[in-house]
């Protein structure tokens, strides 16, 4: 078997890709953590922070349809420097609310509602240009590394972002930094090579077809609906601040390891996935990952040591890593070029209601329930969710080699 199957990072345009994507994804999760730590420190309200997810979904949520049509018929590399743009321009207005000494949390959510936006757009289109960047068989292992660099940004990004806090004590400092992030990583997609549209006037298809695409594969809208429940309920990310603050006695830097925690034990796993690749039983595999995230969030929710709540974090994140790997790999290699876009969409819709929407149903869950009874309750449904998909979905059970 070649070696080239297992070295995308001999592709230059995936280099250069892959140096654009670590920068933006440090400025996002820098933004993160000052975000996060602003609204806790502006109300102390669990629910407020799940507003911040709610606010960045909503353009999802609003818009999916239009988005994977429009991701189909551009060129996708510019799209993509416009919407990064957009939240560096955004991460600038946040920076501004906390220079002037605002209290308005409606602008705060504004501008958060402005890089979901931009974020509904970027995301979908990172992933569709991944397989143009990396065709064929290269695709599987560049799936691993373009993992192991987000996860690598978002281990240095909170950790960043928590100890620029701490040190300087001023969020907008933090923004501003997030920003400049944001703004050299649009400079560097200037290095990748125009593909042109990916729909002509006679493949253009309807905007409903990623839907009707992913409907009809059940193993791919399996794959998509399982992640979707785990980290929907079983996501901690809102209820961090709390952790950190209230559980745990700490402050913004405390904050920025809770953040990196997920995201270092993701990256360790992507490297071994790199190393030893996924070749049989990824079904079987994406299953058992599920299983174990959710175990984890239930030791972290009921931990009150920084050192059990890390270490049940990163598990949970290198268990979130291979059922991440297996979806996306199911995703594009089903997928047409074509239709990427619009089939990337509705992964992003789902990916988005776990995420974002996640964060929302934790504030409210926690504002209901009490911080601690929410999260634990969240782990045993994620793995709740794997029993039932496993009973339910035999074609995901089947799915075996990743190509």
């Amino acid at each position: 078997m070649s070696e080239a199957r297992y070295d995308a990072l001999t592709l230059p345009a995936f280099r250069s890709y892959q140096f654009a994507r670590i920068l933006m994804v440090l400025a996002q999760q820098i933004m993160g953590v000052a975000v996060a730590w602003q609204v806790y420190a502006l109300t102390g309200k669990a629910l407020d922070l799940g507003l911040v997810g709610l606010a960045q979904f909503a353009p999802t949520f609003l818009l999916w349809p239009l988005i994977g049509t429009v991701i189909d018929r551009v060129e996708r590399r510019d799209l993509l420097i416009v919407c990064w743009a957009g939240i560096g321009a955004a991460t600038v207005g946040l920076a501004w609310f906390d220079y002037i000494g605002s209290r308005d949390l409606g602008l705060l959510l504004a501008c958060n509602f402005a890089i979901g936006f931009a974020r509904a757009f970027s995301a979908p289109t990172s992933q569709s240009i991944l397989a143009v960047i990396a065709p064929g068989p290269w695709f599987a292992n560049a799936v691993t590394w373009s993992s192991t660099v987000f996860q690598l940004g978002s281990i240095a990004g909170p950790a960043l972002g928590g100890a620029i806090f701490a040190a300087l004590g001023s969020a907008w400092k933090v923004h501003a930094l997030a920003a400049v992030c944001a703004f050299l990583a649009c400079a560097a997609l200037f290095n990748l090579p125009r593909s042109g549209p990916a729909t002509t006037a006679q493949n253009r298809g309807s905007p409903l077809d990623g839907m009707r695409f992913v409907f009809a594969r059940p193993e791919l809208f399996a794959a998509i609906a399982l992640d979707l429940v785990a980290v929907l309920f079983g996501g901690v990310v809102a209820l961090l601040p709390i952790y950190a603050s209230d559980i745990l006695g700490g402050g913004p830097e405390a904050l920025g390891l809770l953040r990196a925690a997920p995201a270092a034990g993701a990256a360790a796993a992507a490297l071994w996935i790199g190393r030893f690749p996924i070749q049989r039983r990824a079904g079987w595999l994406m299953l058992a990952s599920v299983v174990i995230f959710g175990v984890a969030i239930s030791v972290f929710a009921v931990s009150e040591t920084l050192v059990v709540s890390l270490v049940a974090l990163a598990v949970s994140g290198a268990a979130d890593e291979f059922s991440v790997v297996v979806r996306h790999c199911i995703v594009q290699l089903q997928t047409p070029n074509e239709m990427r876009g619009r089939v990337s969409t509705v992964n992003w819709l789902f990916v988005s209601v776990s995420n974002e929407l996640g964060q929302f149903q934790s504030g409210v869950a926690a504002a209901a329930l009490g911080v601690v009874p929410a999260a634990f309750l969240g782990g045993v449904v994620a793995v709740v969710s794997a029993g039932l998909a496993a009973l339910l979905a035999p074609r995901l059970r089947q799915v075996d080699r990743l190509e």
